[in-house]
């Protein structure tokens, strides 16, 4: 897919629509959020936000997505997995980090956003990396103005993390959202002030800091999905869905 030739700009109402949809997906996260404490299953986690889309007459879009077909409402993704992690009966335990990935689909537009959060009581460092990656999704967002460029989002993303010593995944990005779960443009956590492509007033994007602790580097487990840190250290994830407007970045994704 070329990512520039499927951006698609939204309307005032189309964004209306995104706002019900991520709504919806905010509430579901915080249901999930609730229940975050060790001995719970990942399995129970995704029960939850499963069961609080379909009350709102939402779809869980994840759900039978790519090859093969994802098999749950959000994706869990415990420690050292950064993205894509299969919910299951893993029990969480005290010191875990979680990062929980969620999209819903709500009258024909896409709600899609994540959050990392601690079991328990955690180390010093994991509470570190869950600041900053928030705070650098925070940096992405405040960036998502007309006249900016994507690679002014990217860069102010990749500034913060890397002053703290951390580090953006390369494999992996940002996307733009609506009808579609993914379309353009593509928004990667690393770039250049002044680079890539213009922001427009009705561009819809996804921006989804993924953070590493020891290395940039990657690999994907033997269930085709889990995509986990190559040296095993911590990672973390937040995300949300943005639309660019005629004034300050309207978040799509909040409660």
């Amino acid at each position: 897919m070329s990512w520039e030739q499927n951006i698609v700009l939204k309307s005032p109402a189309e964004i209306e629509l995104m706002r019900a949809a991520g709504r919806v997906n905010a509430a579901a996260l915080a249901a999930v959020r609730g229940l975050i404490r060790p001995g719970v299953t990942t399995a129970e986690l995704d029960a939850a936000a499963s069961e609080v889309i379909t009350q709102h007459g939402g779809k869980p879009v994840f759900k039978g997505y790519g090859q093969p077909p994802f098999p749950a409402t959000i994706c869990a993704s415990v420690n050292d997995e950064l993205v894509h992690g299969i919910p299951g009966k893993r029990k969480l335990k005290e010191g875990d980090i979680i990062s929980v990935d969620c999209g819903t689909l709500l009258d024909g537009f896409v709600g899609d956003s994540a959050f990392t959060a601690g079991v328990g009581e955690i180390s010093a460092n994991a509470a570190k990396l869950l600041e900053v990656t928030e705070r650098a999704l925070f940096e992405g967002i405040e960036m998502m103005r007309v006249g900016k460029r994507s690679g002014d989002v990217s860069a102010a993303i990749q500034r913060l993390v890397e002053s703290h010593g951390l580090h953006v995944v390369r494999e992996y990005t940002g996307h733009g959202v609506g009808r579609q779960m993914h379309e353009g443009p593509q928004v990667p956590n690393y770039g250049t002030p002044g680079r890539g492509v213009p922001l427009r007033s009705g561009m819809t994007i996804a921006l989804e800091p993924m953070v590493l602790v020891g290395t940039p580097r990657t690999r994907v487990l033997a269930d085709q999905w889990t995509v986990a840190s190559a040296d095993g250290s911590l990672t973390a994830h937040f995300e949300h869905s943005v639309a660019v407007t005629d004034g300050d970045p309207l978040i799509l994704t909040l409660p």
